[in-house]
């Protein structure tokens, strides 16, 4: 049978029907990269890998929570959907509407969204709201309209949204054969990281506090396929870190657009996955956020955008001061792909360089920089 997503293939650990017409875009099966030359590099004794979640249909990890939460919207007959949205949300909800011919309206803070990320949501045929105003306040915007008007609201407070993303938790199991010793996510609306700790914990037969998250439903995790879960690790900005400072950001700022969010909705269910592993919650600067993008692309071919390079910039700083320990395994989730984010990219890259079509000129500029001359080496 050839795969057709998340709902199809876990459906039996999901709370659809067995006869729910999934909305779908072959979601998930997203690759578990191991990082091969970096832990040579870094001399790190560590088996490292990206769960490349940017490999998804709209390019990021949103595309999971949204084809349950558009599947159920559908089910239930509705015919719009609305977000509020650092980018990556308003370009998965635009998609899968459409997909189910259903409007979409979504909420984006004016001037504070990557282009790529806006160039979905547009195309798509999305109505684009631009607020005078941050994330936070397009969240507060949302749930009141989302009480007034007949449309479905498609954040993770939906819950379908976060039965979605818990199904990365599988996919990482099936790969490993078993849970790694650590797991590792970008903290923005904090979310993400309370559905790997929810998929984990029904591999395992287990329950948790995270599960809070979706009242009213019973646990769908009845087989257990694992006997144990990792340490589950999250990591803000410094500049959009409320967890770690333990109150809301009032005017979050960083680099890292997908993350600069001040008061996450699902703060509460996030600390009680750290706690309930016995992980934590630690920041990384925008320099040390850009710095690892550059590395991760430049020594393991894997483009992410700068959110997702706050995972494994904060594995490596963790792993620095010895609270990671060494043999560990350790994986990261790269929620996005680095195209969302060209602009961010081009800035801290080399410029191209100008030459004239000219056999001679190129094979001196080539020359130059092959392995091992002075140019390259210098």
């Amino acid at each position: 049978m050839n795969y057709t997503g998340i709902i199809d293939k876990y459906r039996d650990r999901l709370p659809v029907a067995p006869r729910t017409k999934a909305v779908t875009l072959n979601e998930g099966a997203t690759p578990l990269v191991e990082l091969v030359n970096l832990p040579r590099v870094l001399r790190r004794d560590v088996r490292l890998f990206a769960k490349f979640d940017g490999l998804n249909p709209t390019g990021s990890f949103k595309d999971r929570g949204m084809t349950m939460a558009v599947t159920r919207a559908a089910e239930e007959g509705a015919r719009a959907i609305i977000c509020a949205s650092t980018g990556n949300t308003s370009a998965a909800a635009a998609a899968y509407a459409a997909r189910a011919g259903m409007a979409c309206f979504v909420l984006i803070p004016e001037g504070k969204i990557a282009l790529g990320k806006l160039s979905q949501a547009m195309m798509h045929g999305s109505v684009v709201l631009q607020i005078r105003g941050n994330f936070d306040d397009g969240m507060r915007l949302v749930q009141q309209i989302g009480a007034r008007l007949p449309v479905e609201i498609v954040n993770s407070i939906n819950p379908y949204r976060i039965q979605g993303q818990k199904t990365v938790a599988f996919e990482v199991i099936e790969a490993l054969g078993a849970p790694p010793d650590y797991h590792a996510l970008p903290v923005g609306n904090a979310g993400n990281i309370t559905a790997h700790w929810i998929g984990y914990s029904e591999s395992a037969g287990a329950q948790t506090a995270a599960l809070k998250v979706s009242p009213g439903m019973r646990d769908y995790g009845r087989r257990a396929i694992a006997d144990r879960r990792p340490v589950m690790v999250g990591y803000q900005a410094a500049g959009a870190a409320p967890i770690v400072r333990g109150r809301p950001v009032e005017n979050p700022e960083t680099v890292a657009t997908a993350i600069r969010i001040g008061n996450p909705v699902s703060w509460q269910q996030a600390l009680a996955a750290s706690r309930e592993s016995g992980g934590w919650f630690s920041e990384c600067t925008d320099q040390e956020i850009l710095r690892v993008q550059k590395l991760l692309a430049r020594s393991e071919g894997v483009f992410c955008e700068p959110a997702s390079a706050i995972a494994l910039a904060g594995v490596l700083q963790d792993l620095e001061i010895g609270r990671i320990g060494a043999g560990s395994t350790v994986v990261c989730t790269l929620t996005g792909h680095g195209l969302k984010d060209p602009d961010t990219a081009i800035a801290q890259s080399a410029k191209p360089l100008t030459v004239d079509a000219d056999l001679t000129a190129i094979e001196r500029l080539i020359s130059e920089r092959l392995p091992g001359t002075a140019a390259t080496s210098s």
